[in-house]
């Protein structure tokens, strides 16, 4: 993944999404007394060691008991704690998704699911682990909101950001090394899509991993005369509908890029905001109803079809279909 690119974004350095997640949490830690985290024995996968470290007081070592955890955290937030728990996105949301809808979303618990591992970048621990149906079973529950930010500097700042925002929050983070491209003292802004790059031909909206493939994919396009506008759906719930409409009224068709089942996910939300209100061509990148398999990261995304050549790919039949 060299940044060989004309692209508009560029990186020095990889590191992971869950990285940020665990110096994100020692920073919320540190601003609020209140934050407390739970893991189900996976500290350093979890990067949640700083935060344990810093805080032994206020950190809970729950074993391999995820549905007890998520049950605790929904006790800990009647005291007024602010739980963020952690374990990899397949046993946090498929394995305790009663515990969620019934201890943390109907009652509206201020409950924030950690979710490392997700996607097929998860790579050689395979199909088992690779869980690309919880943003679609996440984003169905009532009161959840659902993120999946793109480079370590965006899931530290996310991090931060959900544990001022009341309510309970599914974050979605990654394990591979993946480029840093986007700044280190952004804000934050739950629910506000980001208008990365200005375009006219063709809207992509990526998410979480897939934002560094659009953006080698709008400058595989620009150099082919195609103005492409890239915008970072952050935010799959609450979805900025105003920011997808308003760039798919000017450019006229769009791609959805998201390392997840085509079904449930970001692709789905769009399709439904563009069918209900401005109906545009509109093209899939995902998972084609299949699970993964082992493999590295990168030969994942092409085998199923989701890096930077399948989005050029998938714009110019967006754009052929206006």
């Amino acid at each position: 993944m060299e940044n060989k690119l004309d692209t508009k974004y560029t990186y020095t350095e990889k590191k992971d999404t869950r990285s940020g997640f665990g110096d994100g949490l020692l920073e919320a830690g540190k601003r609020n007394e209140n934050v407390v985290a739970l893991c189900a024995d996976l500290i350093g996968s979890l990067k949640m060691g700083a935060f344990q470290k810093e805080f032994p007081e206020r950190f809970f070592q729950m074993g391999i008991s995820e549905a007890n955890m998520i049950g605790a955290a929904a006790g800990l937030t009647i005291g007024g704690k602010i739980p963020f728990t952690g374990t990899f996105a397949n046993f946090s949301t498929g394995r305790v998704y009663d515990q969620i809808r019934q201890s943390v979303a109907y009652s509206d618990k201020n409950v924030k699911i950690c979710a490392s591992h997700a996607g097929l970048t998860l790579g050689e621990d395979g199909a088992t682990h690779q869980i690309l149906e919880d943003v679609g079973m996440m984003k169905m529950l009532p009161h959840m909101t659902v993120i999946n930010p793109c480079d370590y500097n965006q899931t530290k700042a996310a991090t931060i950001a959900i544990a001022e925002h009341e309510g309970p929050v599914y974050l979605r983070f990654g394990r591979p090394k993946w480029p840093i491209f986007t700044p280190e003292d952004q804000e934050f802004e739950i629910g506000k899509a980001w208008k990365m790059i200005e375009g006219t031909d063709v809207t992509i909206f990526a998410t979480g991993h897939l934002v560094w493939e659009a953006v080698e994919a709008e400058a595989i396009l620009r150099a082919e005369g195609i103005s492409v506008e890239l915008i970072n759906i952050h935010t799959i719930k609450p979805l900025d509908t105003e920011a997808i409409l308003a760039s798919v009224a000017k450019t006229g068709c769009a791609v959805s890029a998201e390392e997840h089942q085509f079904n449930g996910g970001l692709n789905d939300s769009i399709a439904q905001t563009l069918v209900r209100n401005q109906p545009a061509p509109l093209e899939f990148i995902g998972v084609d109803d299949s699970f993964g398999e082992s493999g590295k990261p990168e030969e994942l995304l092409e085998k199923y079809g989701l890096n930077a050549k399948n989005i050029v790919e998938a714009a110019k039949r967006a754009i052929s279909r206006k």
